[in-house]
């Protein structure tokens, strides 16, 4: 990766309708992003990164021209670039509640935040008292769905990368129990010793050996709820899952899904999740990184669990 300089005229040309301007003020790193920079003929659910143009992440931005007088400041698929000219404004949500921290809309009350609210609640389908497991948990999706669970009544369990995640799972997030998973030399017997009684539903951030292990600790007739694989994006090879029998024995529904098959949601969530953020019903904790020269490593953090929250990269503030 490398940072180019090009000039820009800051204002919509006359030819683009529906254009618009966008001075971006911060940048979303996410694991998906990753599955971008492989060859185009390697199957994925978005197109792949063209080499020699800038990458395209989700991001804040502050409009500074478009035909639409409604437009002032946004989020939404923006470059990794000091300012974006945008032809296909649609991709774009308007911020009307800004009483809350701008940044935020790159994560809990962004694509990130629709995730884990569509993904426990629609494809979880939750019941008060059930067992939940959460893995990377201390993610931008994770944080939020073990306090999810824990605010519709469940029992809840996450793994992480470090002690200081660990501690603040259960002590700032919520979590009933949190374990290391890079310190459990037995993640069937971290399960087992977590939910002695099995796991109901299981949020999928992680893949290989921590899903083989889950599906031994699932109990019948449950789900899973797919989100992510981050174990697997920079093998060369992915690794094999070897008991998914226990999909078959256990009556287990496992499920993918996207975050924009559930964008019609994002009124209703936002009506229910900002009422919880201002009362501190809801916490939420980001890693920030200063520059668009940072951005590439902010990136290749979140592979290796450097990143403490949600990562992101200030461009500008407003």
């Amino acid at each position: 990766m490398e940072v180019v300089t090009t000039k820009i005229t800051l204002k919509v040309p006359e030819s683009l309708n529906d254009g618009i301007l966008l001075k971006n003020l911060y940048l979303s790193c996410d694991p998906y992003m990753r599955n971008r920079m492989a060859k185009p003929d390697r199957p994925s659910y978005v197109d792949s990164f063209t080499p020699g143009k800038p990458i395209i992440g989700y991001g804040v931005s502050k409009v500074l021209d478009s035909r639409n007088p409604n437009f002032k400041t946004v989020w939404g698929l923006t470059g990794w670039e000091e300012y974006s000219l945008i032809t296909s404004p649609q991709l774009f949500f308007k911020i009307n509640h800004t009483d809350v921290p701008l940044s935020y809309y790159t994560g809990i009350l962004g694509m990130r935040g629709v995730t884990a609210y569509a993904g426990f609640y629609e494809v979880g389908a939750p019941k008060k008292g059930e067992c939940v497991f959460v893995s990377a948990a201390f993610g931008a999706v994770g944080q939020l769905v073990g306090q999810l669970a824990k605010l519709t009544g469940c029992y809840v369990v996450g793994s992480a990368g470090s002690k200081e995640k660990v501690d603040l799972l259960k002590n700032k997030f919520g979590f009933d129990e949190a374990f290391n998973y890079k310190e459990e030399e037995d993640l069937d017997a971290a399960l087992r010793r977590c939910f002695p009684e099995g796991i109901d539903i299981y949020f999928e951030n992680v893949g290989g050996k921590m899903l083989d292990a889950v599906l031994l600790n699932m109990r019948l007739h449950n789900r899973i709820a797919v989100c992510g694989m981050i174990s697997q994006y920079n093998l060369q090879q992915s690794e094999g899952v070897h008991n998914l029998f226990c999909l078959i024995s256990k009556r287990i529904r496992m499920e993918g899904f996207l975050a924009f098959d559930f964008y019609h949601l994002y009124p209703k969530y936002l009506d229910w999740i900002l009422p919880h953020i201002k009362e501190g019903k809801v916490a939420y904790v980001e890693d920030v990184t200063e520059g668009l020269e940072s951005a590439p490593s902010a990136l290749i953090g979140l592979f290796s669990g450097r990143n403490v929250g949600k990562q992101i990269v200030v461009i500008a503030r407003q």
